[in-house]
């Protein structure tokens, strides 16, 4: 009998990022018709603007997503642990972070060396956001853990991640 391994334990995001929890809400994302699933590759040149992200969660209740990279600048030395490219909260379930209220705005990938996961944490909040939420003073060192720990927002709902690296620059002869 095969034993499966959660993508999100083998590609550290359990652990690096996150602590181990239970996905309660199916969140879908999209740059154009790249769907991304766990592990998958995503050029940066593709992630230039924010994706299509739907999450199907109730309607009464409200989401936070956050993004970030947890190998910059470099996966052997992450000396700016996490990156935050992306938070929006107050995203009511059914819907997407258009609907929401955007805290800190979208910044595609940009990993200068290695290979980088970018990681897309939801989580199902309490109630209304409103002003408690702040954009932090700086998108490097940004820890998902006390962020949501902060909001009172507790463990994840849904997680999905892509790995991405530098694009070579092509050569016009």
């Amino acid at each position: 009998m095969a034993v499966s391994v959660d993508p999100l334990v083998v590609g550290r995001v359990i652990g690096d990022v996150v602590d181990m929890f239970v996905p309660s809400v199916t969140m879908s994302i999209y740059y154009a018709s790249k769907h991304v699933t766990n592990g998958c590759d995503v050029k940066p040149s593709m992630a230039i603007n924010p994706p299509k992200v739907s999450i199907d969660g109730h309607p009464d209740h409200l989401y936070t997503l956050v993004m970030t990279d947890p190998d910059a600048p470099s996966p052997s030395e992450p000396s700016m642990r996490e990156w935050v490219h992306w938070i929006v909260c107050d995203i009511p379930g059914g819907t997407n972070p258009t609907q929401g209220k955007e805290i800190l705005p979208y910044m595609g990938p940009r990993p200068p060396v290695g290979i980088h996961r970018y990681i897309f944490v939801l989580f199902q909040q309490n109630g209304p956001m409103g002003t408690a939420v702040q954009p932090p003073a700086s998108r490097a060192n940004f820890n998902t853990r006390l962020f949501a720990d902060h909001l009172n927002l507790g463990l994840p709902v849904a997680t999905v991640y892509f790995n991405a690296q530098k694009e070579p620059i092509s050569r016009r002869r």
